[in-house]
């Protein structure tokens, strides 16, 4: 039987904490559109920053849905879901907002990052929560953590700045999302 919550108590922020990969979804306004659906998982690169407020990095190489849709709609939900221990499934249905490198916001949130700012980083991703639920999970596997994938990281540390802005002026989708959204707002600029 799942539970509605009032705020992200210890309890929940602790389950947050423990899950190395998350999920998050958007749509459109647009029936015809296509709703995305996004794993995240870098360590350290979702925060909750207090009883009713999330924030996560949003890094290139990919297109730019989420933050297409958001800028749309706001809409989002964020999903976690228990691969070990007790079955449990939490969803955060909130309002998002993208916080570009320009935004005064920008430098204070980043900080409270510390090691998890990395090269490739477009925005960061604020999430007012509106409904706090979660479900039993008692069909999700059970799955055993590995390690962290570093390919994204190295990958990315071998550019610059300025090379990060170029990707993302000649990628498909930055820009304008595959519903012809406003995406991204480009030319990138640069981080303070």
């Amino acid at each position: 039987m799942g539970t509605t919550y009032a705020s992200l108590d210890q309890r929940l922020r602790t389950f947050i904490a423990e899950q190395p990969v998350f999920f998050v979804a958007t749509a459109p306004l647009s029936g015809d559109g296509h709703v995305n659906l996004s794993p995240k998982g870098r360590s350290g690169t979702l925060l909750v920053l207090d009883e009713h407020t999330v924030a996560y990095l949003d890094f290139g190489g990919s297109h730019a849905e989420t933050i297409a849709h958001l800028r749309e709609n706001s809409r989002i939900t964020l999903m976690w879901c228990a691969f070990t221990g007790p079955p449990k499934v939490l969803r955060v249905h909130g309002r998002g907002t993208p916080v570009f490198r320009d935004d005064p916001r920008f430098t204070e949130l980043i900080e409270r990052f510390g090691d998890a700012d990395a090269p490739a980083l477009r925005a960061i991703i604020v999430v007012a929560a509106e409904r706090i639920s979660d479900s039993c999970g008692f069909a999700v596997p059970f799955m055993d953590y590995r390690e962290e994938r570093d390919l994204h990281a190295r990958h990315f540390a071998r550019k610059s700045d300025e090379e990060f802005a170029a990707y993302c002026e000649k990628k498909e989708h930055i820009a304008t999302s595959i519903d012809d959204l406003p995406g991204l707002p480009l030319p990138l600029p640069p981080r303070g």
